[in-house]
């Protein structure tokens, strides 16, 4: 049986439950979108644009190398003619080994971004995690379920709590940030 089907008989029976255990009282499902929270975050903002601005440093410097190798390959077919055989063999050898490093620092380049994203990506995670859990306490949800991920098709905008999390995100930034100023 696939956890799907696994989640959702979980879902039902615990809903079946608790609506059977307290008589009255219903179950408070809530949904969160989690891209979203990253999109109009403070944090989420700053966060895609340090990615933004490291992507545009390397992307500037790749270009420069790039710009040497298309140099280099011009003189190279340009000179071929008149070049002794040891010369041009030469120019050629470091034209591929140049060709290389590029596609070495190209690739290197893409897995810093790659790992930068990764990291601030769970660190939002990690905070939007912990600020979910705390609104579920405290606010008596059964069930906090990520609108992508968890599987949803299907929610009504009145169990979405996305933009509560965000606003408490928010204060959470705001708060960390007047911690790290200095003091005068």
């Amino acid at each position: 049986m696939g956890m799907r089907k696994v989640a959702l008989m979980l879902i039902f029976c615990l809903v079946g439950f608790s609506g059977s255990a307290s008589g009255a009282e219903v179950a408070k499902i809530g949904i969160v979108d989690f891209q979203k929270v990253i999109d109009e975050s403070n944090v989420g903002k700053r966060s895609a644009a340090q990615i933004k601005a490291q992507g545009k440093k390397m992307e500037q410097i790749l270009k420069e190398k790039e710009a040497e190798l298309q140099e280099l390959k011009k003189t190279l077919e340009q000179k071929a003619l008149v070049m002794s055989r040891e010369s041009r063999e030469e120019k050629e050898r470091q034209l591929r080994i140049k060709t290389n490093d590029f596609r070495s620092l190209k690739r290197h380049y893409m897995d810093n971004l790659k790992d930068l994203n990764l990291k601030l990506s769970d660190r939002i995670k990690k905070d939007v995690f912990d600020i979910v859990e705390e609104i579920g306490k405290r606010e008596g949800y059964l069930l906090i379920l990520e609108r992508r991920f968890g599987g949803v098709v299907y929610a009504p905008n009145a169990i979405d709590i996305t933009s509560k999390v965000i606003q408490r995100y928010n204060a959470l930034d705001a708060k960390r940030k007047e911690k790290e100023k200095p003091s005068s």
